[in-house]
């Protein structure tokens, strides 16, 4: 079985890409270009950081979010009209949001959580409205993903608990808006434990010195990326390690990664909630940690073990 025949294996594309959420990509692609070059020739600061850090990350999480999206729903066995209109929404809904954060920053002004004069209130709200019903349009795509056998059960249920994480990722952004910010007229805050502002690690921008509840919004959303992801790589690297040549060995490991990962997003938001940086842990949060990981290495161990009852299989 060589590499070539493993990535034969993976499941093709059998609807034609939604044409909509890849302009969406290519929009925001040049889009972070433009915030690149905003990030090295303006230095405005806005709300603690540069002018221009906001609409380059958003750029950045649109891209991989509706590249996968695309590729998802066209490895369906036909074309949905209803998947069709639900994408199309999701792509509305962030250009309605990307318009508003890249206009907010022209204007030199937050866009997030900012209702200072009644056209900031009306553009806070209209961004609320948006992210809801991304929300929406996301969880019906998601359902409708998880009604269909795509490839093997492994990447199948890859797919069906990387969305659900996701889904619970964009959940947690509202958690935000619940926030006390500590500044008139902000009625919200990433922040928890000071406003806003705080320094910031480097290109995440997130808190240095309290909690950030962009931590496990951005690490749950991008879990539609990196479970599927990972399912293909298990069979593409089946030729050089046999065991994985074994249908419920990776399956075990899909499942052992994705229960890792929601437990990972699951203590993020804990200690994100507890006022607490992500790079400063305190023993509560490394003994949560530890836990996790030997959950996952006994996970993996119970998984790869699994294959013994067919040698078989691991022979073939």
């Amino acid at each position: 079985m060589s590499v070539l025949t493993a990535v034969d294996a993976l499941p093709r594309r059998r609807a034609p890409l939604h044409r909509p959420l890849l302009y969406f990509a290519a929009a925001n692609a040049v889009l972070a270009l433009v915030a690149l070059i905003g990030l090295l020739v303006d230095d405005r600061v806005i709300a603690g950081s540069a002018a221009w850090f906001k609409p380059a990350k958003f750029a950045v999480s649109f891209v991989l979010y509706s590249v996968a999206l695309a590729w998802l729903i066209a490895l369906r066995p036909k074309a949905s009209r209803l998947v069709w209109w639900m994408a199309t929404v999701v792509v509305i809904a962030g250009t309605i949001e990307q318009v508003i954060i890249v206009g907010q920053v022209i204007r030199g002004l937050r866009s997030h959580f900012n209702t200072t004069t009644p056209l900031d209130a009306a553009l806070w709200i209209t961004m609320g409205v948006t992210i809801i019903v991304l929300f929406v349009a996301t969880l019906v795509i998601g359902i409708q993903l998880a009604l269909t056998r795509i490839g093997d059960l492994a990447i199948s249920w890859s797919i069906r608990l990387g969305l659900a994480i996701t889904l619970a990722g964009l959940g947690l952004g509202q958690l935000m808006t619940r926030r006390e910010s500590g500044v008139a007229d902000i009625i919200g805050a990433h922040t928890v434990g000071a406003p806003d502002g705080t320094p910031g690690m480097p290109l995440t921008g997130w808190s240095t010195t309290d909690g950030d509840l962009r931590v496990p919004h951005f690490f749950g959303m991008h879990a539609l990326q990196a479970l599927p992801l990972f399912a293909a790589l298990l069979v593409v690297l089946a030729p050089r390690l046999p065991l994985l040549r074994v249908l419920r060995v990776r399956l075990g490991l899909v499942l052992t990664a994705s229960a890792g990962y929601a437990a990972t997003l699951a203590l993020l938001t804990w200690q994100a909630l507890r006022g607490q940086p992500l790079i400063h842990p305190d023993s509560a949060t490394l003994t949560a940690a530890a836990a996790i990981l030997t959950v996952v290495v006994l996970g993996t161990l119970i998984s790869v073990a699994s294959a013994t009852t067919d040698r078989k299989a691991v022979a073939a």
